[in-house]
């Protein structure tokens, strides 16, 4: 246990985040699946949580470090009265235009990769959960964390959900997981499952029972 963590986006070309031994896991679900707050959940109680999400916000947020690239790449056009990327805009973009996603990805990607290996270095929990919404898609984070979480809810539950959280319409929210890993492959990859198709209350027995699982696995490095 105790392996180097590379980048989060699946290339191939960064170097490993971390250099000195942690147990590590990789946290991920669909869209709607509550990612978030089962990661929270777990850093309440002592885990340092990475979320190349929130990552990806912030470079993306007025005074970030992307948004000068992204003007430059797509225009000020994708750039709000605020200053931050203009996500409503630039996800139509890169739904519409797969090359514009891969120019997205050629932006933010090696951002992330240096912002992750700096949270990881200042890490302070016991472990280490990486929330990556693309985990699975990926291919490479088998290799990059002892363990592999996913949470899992049913599609309907997922769509109710980002439907009313988002305020998109079913059409939009389905076309969002499309382009997702199935529910089916994430589980395939998966070591452990939290089942989250109810109330908070019914993610406390599973967030507790791993933690203590990983606390002990941490332990043992």
């Amino acid at each position: 246990m105790g392996t180097s963590i590379e980048q989060p986006d699946g290339g191939n070309g960064g170097q490993p985040v971390i250099a000195k031994p942690r147990f590590t896991v990789g946290l991920t679900g669909g869209i709607g699946s509550g990612k978030t707050t089962v990661a929270d959940m777990f850093g309440e109680r002592g885990a340092t949580i990475i979320d190349t999400d929130a990552i990806a916000h912030q470079l993306t947020a007025a005074g970030g470090i992307a948004v000068a690239a992204i003007a430059a790449q797509f225009g000020d056009s994708f750039i709000d009265a605020g200053g931050a990327m203009d996500r409503v805009g630039m996800r139509a973009r890169v739904f519409s235009d797969p090359q514009a996603k891969q120019q997205l990805e050629a932006i933010l990607h090696p951002l992330i990769r240096t912002e992750t290996a700096n949270a990881a270095e200042r890490a302070t929990g016991l472990y280490l959960i990486f929330a990556v919404p693309l985990l699975v898609e990926s291919g490479n984070w088998k290799q990059r964390v002892e363990r592999i979480l996913v949470i899992d809810c049913d599609e309907r539950v997922q769509l109710q959900r980002v439907m009313q959280r988002n305020a998109l319409d079913e059409s939009q929210v389905r076309a969002i997981m499309a382009t997702q890993a199935t529910r089916q492959q994430r589980l395939q990859a998966a070591d452990d499952v939290i089942v989250n198709d109810g109330e908070r209350a019914a993610l406390l027995p599973q967030v507790e029972r791993l933690h203590a699982l990983y606390e002990a696995f941490s332990r043992s490095l």
